[in-house]
């Protein structure tokens, strides 16, 4: 020490104690500070949670929740973190998080009393379908966009209505599931529209019976038929043609796929 104070110069030395003695109390402060959620109580985390959810600050429900999940893992309020912040999470547009939080929550809790809410906002996050009906194949309909999320959203709406058809939540779900079944049906017309346009008749009408024998219902069917017409034409099968076309005129007279 004695020999840095005779090699350091003397204004040198009183630049260091100048930037050092505002470090030192800088330090102090930061050791004091306090994490005021260190006493908290299950039911203390939840009330936070659930009024940070009533002002609209997600984010900040998110960080209470998952503060509560690393203290208190286990019991019934912990249940109910879990399920508000996959809600949370999906108010703050955040729906792979939704999904992934409804996930667990299934697999953990499969007979929770509430679980089938854990299947209705998973459906939410995995698609929401907009306003308007389904347009015209030709113009702008979520068939044109992946169709995998769609697809998931069926299967935890028909998980929902299967398993718990007394659920509150289960008449809406039946609704969505018209909707998605029809999106589903459109997409492969799409793609049976598209295989035809290739000139892979084969697989343009293949697709074509698949919206026929799974979506039988959906107002696709008839477009499914029109495909299935012009690509039996295209490879001479006539009786086919014949019979298709017999089918298309019955169910839909005033098709346009007759003209």
């Amino acid at each position: 020490m004695s020999l840095f104070f005779h090699i350091v110069p003397h204004f040198i030395r009183c630049a260091l104690f100048i930037l050092i003695v505002p470090l030192l109390g800088t330090g102090c402060a930061i050791l004091e500070e306090k994490d005021e959620t260190a006493d908290w109580t299950g039911e203390q985390f939840l009330a936070a949670g659930h009024s940070q959810m009533a002002a609209g600050d997600w984010p900040a429900a998110i960080t209470t929740y998952q503060k509560m999940q690393g203290r208190y893992p286990y019991g019934r309020n912990a249940e109910q973190a879990h399920l508000d912040m996959a809600y949370a999470y999906f108010k703050n547009d955040e729906p792979a998080l939704t999904v992934a939080a409804t996930n667990r929550f299934i697999q953990m809790h499969p007979t929770h009393p509430n679980v089938d809410y854990a299947f209705y906002l998973k459906g939410l996050a995995l698609f929401e379908p907009p306003d308007s009906l389904i347009d015209t194949l030709t113009g702008k309909n979520p068939a044109n966009h992946d169709i995998s999320p769609v697809r998931e959203a069926f299967v935890a709406y028909r998980e929902l209505v299967s398993r718990f058809p007394e659920s509150r939540y289960a008449p809406d779900a039946r609704k969505r599931l018209v909707y998605i079944i029809n999106v589903l049906a459109v997409h492969e017309v799409d793609v049976a529209h598209y295989y035809y346009a290739l000139g892979a008749n084969v697989a343009a009408v293949n697709r074509a019976r698949l919206v026929l024998e799974t979506y039988r219902n959906s107002p696709a069917v008839e477009h499914a038929l029109g495909i299935m017409i012009k690509a039996y034409a295209r490879m001479g099968l006539v009786d086919l043609q014949a019979d298709t076309l017999r089918v298309l005129t019955l169910n839909y007279p005033d098709s346009e796929h007759l003209n």
